[in-house]
């Protein structure tokens, strides 16, 4: 992490923070949400059905993004926040800035998208 400063990184620790307390508020409106359907026609039940399983899409997906924070969290307190997990190059602050949770470079990030 020699490459980013002190500042940088608790910048970007601070936006981490910001953002799972943002995503634990959003899934726990989300849960409150009534799981289950009275009354109204098969299109009504249909329809709430389809808006059930976007939200617990959505759900999972925030689950998933949670851990990678609480694993990127880690890498700030263990010191190895920043280095590409694939080739061991230093990420540039520009690119954790706009997405803090990047464990690969730019290059990596092309290479695995290629073999997808």
């Amino acid at each position: 992490m020699e490459h980013l400063t002190k500042e940088q990184i608790e910048e970007l620790k601070q936006m981490l923070l910001e953002w799972k307390k943002q995503l634990l508020k959003e899934s726990q409106d989300s849960m409150g949400e009534a799981l289950s359907y009275e009354g109204g026609d098969e299109i009504d039940r249909a329809d709430t059905e389809a808006g059930r399983l976007v939200m617990l899409r959505n759900l999972d997906r925030d689950r998933k993004v949670l851990k990678r924070i609480e694993i990127t969290l880690r890498k700030i307190e263990y010191g190895t926040y920043g280095i590409c997990e694939m080739c061991g190059a230093e990420i540039p602050y520009e690119r954790l800035k706009a997405r803090p949770i990047a464990k690969l470079c730019i290059k990596c990030k092309e290479i695995e998208e290629e073999n997808e």
